[in-house]
């Protein structure tokens, strides 16, 4: 009785060896990447990365994936800065440059909102999030500098104004992030500063601030908020209303992503070429 306990304990710990040892490798960093800038995991695991390649050189950006084994191809082409991803079902959603892609599996793609469908002519789209109705966010951060806007985009591709350079809080608005019902979470490039948007009657309440060119945002189960800052390339975890570094050395820390289980950021080194992955803590 006691042989066959320990051969089912050993028998344990080699297959929870063998899945550490798998999951280190699909979370390896990927080099070699044309301006990453956004990242997203599917249900199956699937790592897609947006990368602009030449910025405003239209047609040459594109969407690599990195499947459970760790191998990295192109999976979508032609398209002009790709930037924030979003899934919806099985599509994948680009916010590229004045449009939103409409991405299916095989890697062919359509145009799901226009330049034309916004208020007014985007500058430059950025982050992208959806909620659990299906709708997609979407922010225009200007000229980085001033004249953001931040649209709702229904099903279908129709866009709404959400809030533009009008409030004084929307300077170059571009991490978004879907907060329970009614509720957006908003993170400026130009102030640093992280918001919560009651979508029901536009008022922005602020959260944190100090987190610099602040690009990508994030929040776990256990509700910790971490927010990339794209100028000083560092990490941030937001901490009774202030920015705490958790991780700084990149080059530019963009568009960062959590992994499905929640316990791993994502964190697309623009300027670097590379995807890195830190744990969520």
């Amino acid at each position: 009785m006691q042989k066959k306990l320990n051969k089912k304990i050993i028998a344990t710990l080699l297959l929870m060896a063998f899945a550490g040892i798998s999951q280190a490798k699909d979370l390896q960093k990927v080099t070699g990447l044309k301006m990453p800038e956004s990242v997203v995991q599917a249900k199956d695991g699937t790592i897609y990365i947006s990368e602009i390649n030449g910025f405003d050189k239209d047609g040459d950006g594109q969407i690599s994936k990195l499947d459970r084994d760790g191998k990295l191809t192109v999976f979508a082409t032609g398209m002009d800065d790709p930037k924030g991803l979003a899934i919806i079902g099985d599509k994948l959603y680009v916010a590229d440059k004045t449009r939103i892609l409409e991405v299916s599996k095989d890697g062919t793609w359509k145009e799901y909102t226009s330049a034309a469908a916004f208020a007014s002519k985007p500058k430059f789209l950025n982050d992208l999030e959806a909620d659990h109705a299906g709708n997609l966010y979407v922010s225009d951060s200007g000229d980085l500098k001033s004249g953001g806007q931040i649209y709702k985009i229904s099903k279908g591709g129709s866009a709404t104004l959400v809030a533009d350079s009008k409030n004084s809080n929307v300077l170059a608005p571009n991490g978004l992030l879907s907060d329970g019902p009614k509720q957006l979470l908003e993170v400026d490039f130009e102030s640093g500063t992280l918001y919560r948007i009651n979508l029901a009657n536009g008022k922005f309440t602020k959260l944190a601030e100090g987190f610099g060119g602040a690009d990508g945002l994030v929040k776990t189960k256990t509700g910790k908020i971490f927010i990339s800052d794209w100028k000083t390339g560092k990490i941030y975890k937001a901490v009774n209303g202030k920015a705490v570094l958790v991780k700084e050395g990149y080059q530019s820390a963009a568009d960062i992503a959590l992994t499905n289980d929640g316990k791993t950021l994502m964190v697309p080194d623009m300027k670097a070429g590379e995807l890195d992955f830190i744990p969520a803590k």
